[in-house]
């Protein structure tokens, strides 16, 4: 991806006002992982199923939420913190009374993928999306919950 385009990606996504309008939306879930009082870790949910005709095809399982994002910083990569995070955003979103998590994760990004298999996802579909001038390719992959 283009320096340009993670850039206007988070500029639009993963501002400091982005994440205020996130955290006091009630349609939606920030979970932390901390160490040491210091974030180094989250997953965003969100209920329901996005208007996208290629995610509302590829989510099955109704009703659902989306795991929307899922960050670990990278010298905690291995160390059980996606896991917990995972763990976590699955625990909430049965509590939430939804029977599916679904996400959307780069079809060229094969490490997320081993992992969100471990974690239960299946691929369902694709989805196409805009990130600054570029066109990005995703899985739709979906979780059922008990």
């Amino acid at each position: 991806m283009a320096p340009e385009n993670i850039a206007s990606f988070i500029d639009t996504n993963l501002s400091a006002a982005r994440f205020a309008e996130y955290l006091a939306d009630p349609q939606r879930a920030i979970l932390t992982a901390q160490q040491d009082g210091r974030i180094i870790g989250y997953a965003m949910l969100i209920r329901g199923v996005a208007e996208d005709a290629d995610v509302q095809r590829a989510v099955h399982i109704r009703p659902a939420a989306e795991l929307s994002k899922m960050y670990v910083l990278p010298d905690y990569h291995g160390a059980g913190v996606a896991t917990a995070l995972m763990n976590l955003a699955l625990a909430t979103a049965e509590q939430w009374g939804v029977r599916s998590v679904w996400l959307g994760v780069n079809q060229a990004n094969q490490r997320a993928q081993r992992f969100y298999i471990k974690s239960g996802f299946t691929i369902s579909g694709t989805r196409t999306f805009q990130v600054g001038a570029r066109r990005e390719s995703d899985y739709v992959m979906v979780c059922g919950l008990h």
